[in-house]
């Protein structure tokens, strides 16, 4: 067997981050896991499949975080193959009225986390990589309070799109996932489970709007993800994969 292959997963202590770090541990991969929550974290890294795993807490939009992670990686492991970035916060806000501190936390958060992770990841990768971004079908899609969250998955998408031309002759493929509903930690966000709501129940179980009539596993994003960094995906650079059970297809 060769050399055992090398990933960075941020967001990694619940939800989608946790499900693509056991995707690849069972995959045979070694991961990094990094998320803010240390305890979480830990506990993620002790139930993956076994292998040469790494936890790296603190938070990805700090530069300072990103350099320390870069340097255990190359420490322990000496180089890297793909970079998943899962880490995303929702905070929802007025586009008028809230203070601009407020406002701009989603998106200084998202899009600093991914480029500090994405600087930090491309010196690893010296024989060619994956970057995947998780970003959200909210980057084409409109709601209430949420512009400076669709505004910093809009903002990822282009990055992949840039990078994918920039990084092209070293190798390095780039791309992004777009869930649409998941049931995540994410969901009840306020407090309360929106995907158990009567909203959701009704305009996307019982209504038309949502062909499959169910929110989305983790594992399901997880499994697209380990797609891309795989070898069926050595064609593909620059695109964002809609994972949304039908969500933007319907009117």
């Amino acid at each position: 067997m060769g050399e055992r292959k090398k990933v960075l997963v941020s967001g990694a202590s619940s939800g989608i981050g946790a499900a693509t770090s056991r995707r690849f541990a069972a995959g045979g991969w070694d991961v990094c896991l990094n998320a803010r929550r240390k305890e979480m974290l830990e506990e993620v890294r002790k139930g993956l499949a076994p292998g040469n795993h790494l936890a790296c807490p603190g938070d990805y939009s700090d530069p300072s975080v990103a350099a320390a992670v870069s340097e255990t990686i190359r420490g322990k492991w000496g180089r890297l193959d793909a970079l998943v970035n899962c880490a995303g916060i929702f905070i929802g806000a007025d586009s008028i009225k809230s203070p601009l501190e407020e406002w701009r936390k989603p998106f200084d958060t998202m899009v600093d986390g991914a480029l500090n992770f994405t600087r930090a990841a491309v010196p690893l990768m010296d024989k060619g990589g994956r970057i995947v971004h998780v970003t959200s079908v909210h980057g084409e899609r409109a709601e209430a309070t949420a512009s400076a969250y669709s505004m910093a998955k809009a903002a990822l998408n282009q990055y992949c799109r840039a990078l994918a031309v920039e990084l092209a002759p070293r190798g390095i493929l780039v791309n992004a996932i777009a869930p649409g509903f998941v049931d995540t930690p994410m969901s009840s966000a306020s407090g309360s489970n929106e995907l158990e709501s009567e909203w959701f129940k009704r305009n996307y179980v019982e209504g038309h709007h949502l062909p499959l009539r169910r929110a989305g596993k983790p594992e399901e994003i997880a499994g697209a993800a380990w797609f891309l960094a795989g070898p069926d995906a050595s064609y593909i650079t620059g695109q964002v994969l809609v994972v949304d059970g039908g969500l933007t297809i319907t009117f």
